[in-house]
C-alpha cells in the first residue's frame, strides 16, 4: 500500500498518518545494533562534503525547512513579531538575488503557547504556520486532563502544528501501552493541527529505546517524530537520527504512510544541516526533503546559513551580530 502525495499552494502535501492498532510483536522484535549504527553515523560528515554552488544550494534548501524557535522565559512579543520577520524574510533580498533565487521563508515558527496569537498576527498572508510546544513542555509531567487542555488551547488559538512531550517513564518502564494511549489522545486532542511527538531521547536510555518509542508514536497517530525539546543536557545526534529514521522507513513499508522528522536542539552550524539533509536523502530519499515530511527545529543556525551564504558570494564573512534572530 501507497500514500498518494497531494499538491497545496505548491507543495506536496502527504495524507496524515491515521495511525494502526498497536502491534506488541513488531515493538518486541525491534532491534538497534549501536556499535553499527555509531559506525555509520561517524562516517556521514567526512565523506557528504558539499562545495561551492552544490553547497548554496543545500543551504537555502535547510532554511526552507527550519522551525524557526524561541522557547525561553523571558519571550516577549516584540521579540516574536521580529523572529517572525526573520522568518518571513529570512535571508537579505540582495543576498537572494546574488544567489538568483525567489524569496523563501523558513518552515515554520514555534513558541510557546502566550506567543501564538501575536505569531499568528505576525504571520498573516503568509503560509508560515506557528508550531506550539505543549503538554508540560519540556518534562511532560503537569496532570493529563490539564495536557490534553493546553493542546486544544493551542489550536484555538491558532496553531497549525503541536510539538508534545512524551512521557518518559512510560518508555523507561516500557509500558508500551500506556505510551499507545497516551500519544492516541494527544492526536485526537489536535483535531485538524499536525501533532510532532517529541521522545526526548537523551533521556530515554537506550537506541533501542528510541526505536521502539519511535515505532509507537507512529502507530498512534503522530505526523512527526521528534529528537528532543532542546533543554536536555543530549538533543538532536547522527545516531539517535540514524534509528528513528529507519523507524519511519520501516512503518512507511509496512503502511504505506509517510511520517516526518525533526532533530532539535544542538544543531546551530550550517555544515552540520548539510549532513542531517545527506542523511535523509540517503536513508528515506528525496521526497522526505520537504517541508511537510522534515524540519530542523533551531534558532541560531539560521544565522551561521546566512553567513556561509554570504561568504559564497562576498568571499568574506560577516560579523555574526549583523543575523540576529530577535
Amino acid at each position: 500500500m501507497d500514500s498518494q502525495s497531494i499538491e497545496q499552494h505548491g507543495q506536496l502535501v502527504e495524507p496524515r498518518n491515521p495511525g494502526m492498532a498497536l502491534d506488541l510483536d513488531w515493538v518486541a522484535n525491534v532491534q538497534a545494533n549501536t556499535s553499527a549504527i555509531e559506525r555509520r553515523a561517524a562516517s556521514l560528515p567526512g565523506r557528504r562534503s558539499v562545495k561551492k554552488d552544490y553547497q548554496a544550494a543545500w543551504l537555502l534548501k535547510a532554511i526552507t525547512l527550519i522551525d524557526l524557535t524561541t522557547l525561553s522565559g523571558d519571550d516577549t512579543t516584540g521579540r516574536v513579531r521580529r523572529l517572525c520577520a526573520k522568518a518571513r524574510q529570512p535571508v537579505s533580498p540582495a543576498l537572494l538575488q546574488a544567489l538568483d533565487m525567489e524569496g523563501i521563508t523558513t518552515g515554520a515558527v514555534c513558541v510557546y503557547h502566550d506567543m501564538i496569537a501575536p505569531a499568528v498576527k505576525a504571520l498573516d498572508g503568509t503560509d508560515i504556520p506557528v508550531a506550539a510546544v505543549s503538554t508540560g513542555f519540556p518534562a511532560g509531567l503537569s496532570p493529563f486532563h490539564l495536557r490534553i487542555a493546553e493542546i486544544e488551547e493551542s489550536v484555538k488559538a491558532g496553531a497549525k502544528e503541536i510539538d508534545i512531550v512524551i512521557s518518559r517513564r512510560h518508555v523507561l518502564t516500557q509500558n508500551w501501552q500506556a505510551l499507545y494511549d497516551e500519544m492516541r489522545a494527544f492526536r485526537a486532542a489536535c483535531g485538524d493541527a499536525h501533532v510532532k511527538a517529541i521522545l526526548a531521547t537523551g533521556e530515554l536510555g537506550t537506541l533501542r529505546n528510541v526505536a521502539r518509542a519511535s515505532l509507537i508514536c507512529m502507530m498512534a497517530g503522530a505526523d512527526f517524530i521528534k529528537t528532543s525539546t532542546g533543554k536536555e543536557s543530549v538533543n538532536a545526534t547522527l545516531p539517535v537520527s540514524l534509528v528513528m529514521i529507519r523507524a519511519i522507513r520501516d512503518y512507511y513499508d509496512a503502511t504505506g504512510y509517510r511520517v516526518g522528522y525533526k532533530p532539535a536542539g544542538g544543531i546551530s552550524k550550517a555544515k552540520d544541516s548539510i549532513t542531517y539533509l545527506a542523511l535523509i536523502k540517503e536513508e528515506l530519499g528525496d521526497r522526505w526533503l520537504q517541508p511537510d515530511l522534515f524540519r530542523f527545529g533551531a534558532s541560531s543556525l539560521l544565522g551561521d546559513i546566512e553567513r556561509q551564504l554570504e561568504h559564497h558570494v562576498t568571499g568574506a564573512y560577516s560579523a555574526g551580530y549583523r543575523h540576529a534572530m530577535g
